[in-house]
């Protein structure tokens, strides 16, 4: 539960990737939730990892969830835990759930868009109330947990689609970060010196 890359670990070349990891680098220092913007393979993750090793949070735990892969009936169970015997084939004593397990540090909420409608209610209420209730308990446990979100499409337009709470964006995209692509992060290469081979 370790965030093991720095923003040192960013390879890039340009005006563009600087001013996007300065701007990181201040939201950091803040405790805001903080939206992480861009196309699939533009290295959201490492930037989450960045930020949470820039935070205050840096000395508590890096838990982080890649949201499309868990389905509807398992999200619940695996953000907020359960107790012992709250269902079939539960495990003996209960389980911390990912929520708990980031207490004092930062949970990265990664692939955002992909929460079903229908348990965003849940998560905005943890996100609200900063607490949460494991299945099948009858108390609630205070979480103390920064959410750095990440998602590759237009939450907004999901919005109006009805297919993303407005509220849960409000609460998520407090600091939004967008990280360019790898086509736009391409430097001018001068070919003025380059010594071509001679082709026989």
């Amino acid at each position: 539960l370790r965030a093991k890359y720095t923003f040192r670990d960013v390879i890039h070349n340009g005006d563009i990737m600087n001013t996007t990891i300065e701007k990181a680098r201040r939201f950091a220092e803040t405790s805001s939730n903080i939206m992480l913007l861009g196309e699939s393979g533009t290295g959201k993750e490492l930037f989450a990892q960045s930020i949470h090793n820039c935070s205050k949070r840096k000395d508590g735990p890096f838990v982080a969830i890649n949201c499309a892969a868990l389905p509807e009936n398992l999200l619940e169970s695996e953000l907020f835990g359960y107790a012992d015997g709250a269902f079939t084939g539960s495990r003996r004593g209960g389980k911390m759930g990912f929520f708990e397990q980031a207490h004092r540090g930062t949970l990265f909420l990664d692939e955002i868009s992909e929460i079903p409608i229908n348990f965003q209610g849940k998560l905005l209420r943890a996100l609200q109330e900063r607490q949460i209730r494991r299945i099948g308990d009858d108390k609630v446990v205070d979480v103390d947990t920064r959410i750095i979100a990440a998602t590759n499409r237009n939450l907004r337009q999901m919005v109006i689609d009805h297919e993303f709470r407005q509220d849960l964006l409000y609460r998520l995209d407090v600091l939004k970060v967008y990280i360019p692509p790898l086509r736009e992060r391409t430097a001018a290469v001068s070919y003025t010196h380059l010594t071509l081979p001679t082709i026989l």
